[in-house]
């Protein structure tokens, strides 16, 4: 009976057969107890089959669905990651390093057996003596990743100095309690490659290595199993995912000082894999850029190193923010500059090229676009209701973020008001007098949204100083313009402001398309005065020259903004 009971045991504990190592499973998650994993399997199991959980050679315990031939987990992974079923860094394991089954409660054990726990040379079981012995050859930056470890599992509250005095001390003996440790305040050499494997685990299925590209001049650790090298775009060496994880590694390096640099901070933040919403900072020759949002979280770090600027950018799946932080601080303790900068002229123009594209990496553009104009020395901006309806963001000038301060969708005007101070160049000046009817009137304008850089002046005449039904707020203007001009300043021949393009109708009679109106200074003054700004009037003529107007009317005309 006995031998029965042995040959069973050994049965129970004996690796996987070769068909049985073929075998896959989808890995949906892993937690660092017993308890947490359980309970994430049962919550799985209300809606998925075949989920199972296994404790890991790292000391944490997987949550998975399998056994599967190999094919079809990857089909089964692709099809969950799309669904939104299971989070976007679930991965296919061999379960090479899955041990005892701890989900369904009951079942036998299938997975492989278990492998040799991970132990550095030296003795397993040291005595207080020998273990402080070992702990005296640790170097500073060995200590400091202790430290950090205890701090990540939550037994550390101090600061990474790699001196370990009273509140480090209580914290080696709090994990050894935890673990079910004798209690000494100093960790074995055992005992800290355990708190390291455990800290370390949140790694598995990354594939971290360094990688130093000789033709960029960086070096740093990537993970190459989430990503593959891409190729070259300067300033860029891209390396894209490699698998359904949709992550993205850059590495910068371009030449360049200063002003550059600044060039290059601008240039990011408008990519949409820069979401806009996150901390910026650039000085002392380096910048720092996050961007979240529902989807992805980016982080973006350069500086310059001589005549070269290097730097790196992580974009990683949003969710999934302990392994993305994890990683990005390894890449950022590991980025290194080395001989090398990309040449510029490396990768052939050809036809295909796009301003929508920056070195293959597509620009973010808001939902829509119109234009407005300022109307005061703070920077305040009148335009157009019709652009600020169901914005989750507002901008001048695409990057400058601004504030709704009032609506009035029946005379169909917004005012924005500048989420920090600005100093524009000019504000509007509002004509009083009453124009004359068939002058010379200039419409100033981003006709084709963002695609120029600067606005675009149409000029034509004053038709009636009312609206088709006699509407006396309203002014008819002969003028062919773009839909982008709407909510863009009127001018008259001296530059002063007559009123506000309006948007055209869309839906009833169609009108010829040098009819346009504008909504004029009767009706915006007032609209001003309630909303607590002071406008600069004039009732003096002029008569600019057409550059002198192209001038005036740039200087207060903004492309404004609505995003999502």
């Amino acid at each position: 009976m006995l031998r029965r009971f042995l040959f069973v045991l050994v049965l129970f504990f004996a690796p996987l057969s070769a068909a049985a190592q073929d075998q896959a499973w989808v890995q949906i998650a892993a937690r660092p107890t017993s308890s947490e994993a359980a309970e994430l399997a049962a919550a799985y199991s209300g809606s998925l089959a075949n989920v199972e959980g296994y404790a890991l050679s790292s000391g944490w315990f997987a949550i998975a669905l399998g056994p599967f031939e190999r094919g079809e987990a990857e089909s089964v992974l692709s099809r969950l990651i799309n669904s939104g079923t299971v989070p976007g860094d679930a991965f296919v394991s061999d379960g090479g390093n899955y041990q005892a089954r701890i989900w369904p409660v009951g079942a036998p054990v299938v997975a492989a057996a278990p492998t040799a726990p991970i132990e550095p040379a030296g003795p397993a079981d040291e005595t207080v003596q020998q273990a402080i012995a070992s702990e005296a050859l640790l170097n500073q930056s060995e200590k400091e990743e202790l430290q950090i470890a205890l701090r990540w599992a939550g037994f550390y509250n101090s600061g990474i100095d790699g001196s370990f005095g009273r509140g480090s001390r209580a914290a080696m003996e709090a994990w050894q309690i935890a673990r079910g440790h004798e209690a000494t305040g100093v960790l074995t050499t055992g005992q800290r490659a355990a708190l390291l494997t455990e800290y370390n685990a949140v790694f598995e299925g990354l594939g971290l290595e360094t990688v130093t590209d000789a033709t960029a001049g960086v070096s740093v650790k990537i993970p190459l199993d989430i990503v593959a090298f891409e190729g070259y775009e300067p300033p860029f060496a891209k390396y894209a995912a490699a698998n359904e994880l949709a992550a993205q590694v850059l590495l910068i390096s371009q030449r360049g000082d200063e002003r550059r640099l600044q060039s290059l901070y601008d240039v990011l933040q408008t990519l949409t894999i820069v979401p806009r919403d996150g901390s910026r900072r650039i000085r002392g020759g380096s910048f720092e850029i996050e961007g979240r949002s529902d989807t992805v979280h980016t982080s973006v770090f350069a500086r310059l190193e001589g005549d070269a600027i290097k730097g790196i950018a992580l974009v990683w799946p949003a969710g999934d923010e302990e392994r993305r932080s994890r990683l990005w601080t390894e890449m950022r303790t590991s980025f290194a500059a080395t001989a090398g900068v990309l040449d510029p002229e490396m990768v052939a123009l050809d036809e295909s090229q796009s301003p929508d594209l920056v070195s293959g990496l597509e620009i973010r553009h808001p939902k829509s676009s119109a234009s407005g104009f300022y109307i005061d020395a703070s920077g305040a901006v009148l335009t157009t209701s019709a652009v600020t309806a169901n914005c989750g963001a507002l901008t001048i000038e695409g990057e400058v973020p601004m504030r709704l301060a009032h609506s009035d969708m029946g005379l169909g005007v917004a005012i924005l008001i500048p989420t920090e101070r600005q100093a524009p160049i000019a504000s509007a000046r509002f004509q009083t007098a009453v124009p004359k009817l068939g002058s010379e009137i200039a419409v100033a304008g981003y006709s084709y949204g963002g695609v120029l850089s600067m606005p675009t002046l149409s000029l034509g005449a004053l038709s009636d100083l009312r609206g088709l039904n006699g509407e006396e707020t309203v002014k008819r203007l002969k003028i062919a313009v773009q839909a982008g001009d709407a909510g863009g300043p009127v001018l008259d021949a001296g530059g002063a402001v007559l009123g506000m393009l309006l948007p055209r109708q869309s839906g009833g009679p169609q009108l010829p398309e040098d009819v346009n109106f504008a909504l004029d200074t009767d009706a915006l003054l007032p609209a001003l005065s309630a909303a607590g700004i002071r406008a600069g009037t004039t009732a003096r003529g002029g008569n600019l020259s057409a550059e002198e107007l192209s001038r005036a009317a740039a200087d207060i005309t903004v492309l404004v903004g609505c995003w999502d």
